[in-house]
Formats: structure tokens, sequence, C-alpha cells
């Protein structure tokens, strides 16, 4: 045999994947993670000389309501950005230890009670809104789970999830978000123990009773840290994705509250001194529908120009928790009857969180 025949020979018996480039080690994955964070850091920084920058290269007077309007949306709109993407990200990473299906085999079998509270704890950190709630419900009552721990989940999901929370914290503080977090909590647990002691299960639809689904099988196989960071930079480009269209009118909208609404007029209508506010908050926001990036700026604006708190946490909750477009979706799954219940049950929840927080913060 030739040296040519032998050289071919052992080219030929090479494994394929020693010719394949190597993969990006996780070093490399976590060190450009950490760069990224530091950038995230350096241009958090830099937000106000950044907003006062760009109203200065305007052709407007540097003063009067444009000029406030204005700047108030070049500041929040980077802002809310910056503080969605980093808080997206992380959460994808947390969340790819809770599937669907790891989160239902949570939930099945536990006792109302523990259940609520594990419920609407786990409503906080899994991706899943309104959106997928008929999805979801059917999941969760076909595999065991109780009526009211189902609600519990329901109600926390979209109300008490981490972009709330941490707008909240960005925009009006710390304190805020956690009384919102505290009560948020307090409501959904509440709430799903209410609904379960009515033993409602026959307002269900007769399909969704039943519906079994079988055993879950939870995957064994560790997840790697790439794949984690994966998890959220998909999460990102998802949910960035969907809402920053909610997000830009919501700033747009508390930009012009900022500059133009009186302060008088919203102290008049949301103060402290008018009882009815609360009530007539939750009305106005039930046919609304949004989510926390969209409304909370304006929650921002509304508490600047005076308004009371309770009230203006008592509107965003009754938009985020108690849409009209969200009875429409449930309306699936549940008898109109079982929608009442709901919807009153977690309305009055949020009038006393709202009169509440009038009280301690009024």
């Amino acid at each position: 045999m030739s040296d040519f025949e032998i050289k071919c020979k052992c080219q030929s018996e090479t494994p394929i994947a020693d010719h394949l480039p190597e993969k990006p080690s996780s070093a490399l994955w976590i060190s450009v993670t950490i760069l990224s964070l530091c950038v995230w850091v350096l241009l958090y920084s830099q937000l106000v000389p950044f907003s006062k920058w760009i109203v200065a290269q305007l052709p407007i007077e540097q003063t009067g309501h444009l000029y406030e309007a204005l700047t108030f949306f070049f500041y929040d709109t980077p802002k809310v950005l910056l503080l969605l993407t980093l808080v997206i990200f992380l959460m994808g990473i947390i969340r790819s230890f809770f599937s669907p299906e790891r989160t239902r085999a949570l939930l099945a079998g536990k006792n109302e009670g523990i259940g609520n509270v594990a419920a609407a704890c786990l409503g906080i950190v899994t991706p899943f809104c309104s959106c997928s709630a008929v999805p979801l419900f059917i999941g969760f009552v076909s595999a065991g789970v109780p009526l009211g721990v189902t609600f519990s989940f329901l109600i926390a999901a979209p109300m008490v999830n981490e972009i709330a929370l941490v707008l909240l914290f960005g925009l009006v503080g710390w304190k805020i978000a956690l009384a919102y977090l505290i009560f948020g909590l307090g409501i959904s647990i509440v709430a799903g123990w209410v609904i379960g002691r009515f033993h409602l299960e026959g307002w269900l639809e007769d399909w969704v009773r039943n519906a079994r689904v079988a055993d879950v099988t939870l995957p064994t196989a560790k997840t790697a840290i790439i794949d984690r960071i994966k998890e959220g930079l998909t999460a990102v480009r998802e949910i960035v994705g969907k809402i920053w269209l909610w997000m830009i009118a919501g700033i747009a909208a508390g930009a012009f509250i900022h500059g133009y609404v009186p302060a008088e007029l919203l102290a008049s209508i949301m103060g402290k001194d008018t009882w009815w506010s609360v009530p007539a908050s939750v009305l106005v926001g039930i046919p609304m529908y949004s989510n926390a990036a969209g409304i909370i700026p304006i929650v921002e604006a509304l508490i600047g120009k005076g308004a009371v708190l309770g009230t203006v946490l008592a509107f965003m909750m009754s938009v985020i928790a108690l849409s009209l477009p969200e009875a429409i979706i449930l309306r699936k799954v549940l008898s109109l009857k079982l929608i009442v219940v709901y919807f009153s049950v977690v309305g009055c929840g949020i009038l006393a969180v709202g009169y509440l927080f009038n009280m301690i913060f009024g």
C-alpha cells in the first residue's frame, strides 16, 4: 500500500466530530454575560444626562408643558427598557427550572391553604399571563389541582409578576413595590381560598371537568448553564418583542399626564378626600387591557401629580387582573356564574387593598 493510500485511509477513519468546531465554553458564556451586565450598569447610570441632552437638542423651549412631557418620555423609555431587559433575562434563567409540566406537578395534590400559598408564589416566577390562561387552566384542573389553588395561580401570574415588581421598584421605590408584592400575594391567596371554599367545580364547562391527563413525567437530564443563559436571551427576545409597543404607549400616556394634566385636577378626582375614587378606578380599569410594562409608567405619572397611592394601584390591579379580554378568554372554560364569582371575589380584594393603601400611605 502506497503512502498516499495510507494517508487517505487514515483521514477517512478520523471521526467526523473531530473536524467540527468546538462549542463555546461555559466560561466564555459566563464572561460575556458578566461583561454585558457591566455595560447595563453603565448605561443605566447615564439615563438622567442622556434624557437632558436629547431634549436639549430639540427645537423647543426648555421650559413648559412640552418640555416636561418630553423629558419624562426620554428618561422613562430607556429606563423601562433597560429594567425590562435585565429582569426578563434573569427570570428567563430562573424559569428554565419551572416548565409548565413541573409547575403542574408541584401543584397537583396540594391541599388548599398550603396549595394556595404555593400557587401564588409560583405565579410570580413562572412565564404565564392571561393569554395562556385557558391551556393552563385545563392542564391544572385535569391534573387534579384544586380549583381554588388554580385560581390563586391565575390571579398571581399576571398581577404579581417580576415585571410589575421591578418596574415599581425602579420607578416609584422599594417600599411601594414591597407593599404591592405583599398585598398582591394576599389577594391571590385569599381569593383562591375563598373560591375553593365555595366548591364550584360544577360550574366548570363539562368538557373541562371530564378532561384527564396522564401523570407528568419530568425530565431527569440536567440543563447546562449555557442552555439556561440561552433561555434568558430567548425570553428577552420574545417578551420584549411582544410588549414594547404597550410600553411605549404607556410611557407616552404617562408623559402626557406628567406634562399637561394639572395636579389639582387629579388630586380632586383621585385624592384621599374622594371616597368613591377607589371603586371608580376599578370600574374604569376593567374594560381596559394592558400589561405591567404599559400601565406602570401611567401609575408613576399619576402618583407624581398627586393621585393617592391606593386608588392608583387599585386601578393598576384591575387593568392587569380583571380585564374584560381575560374574561372573554376564560369563558371557554368557565361558566358565566363562575366568572362573576371570580371577578367579584378578586374585585373585593382589590377594593380592600386600595382603601388600605390609602389609609397607610395617604
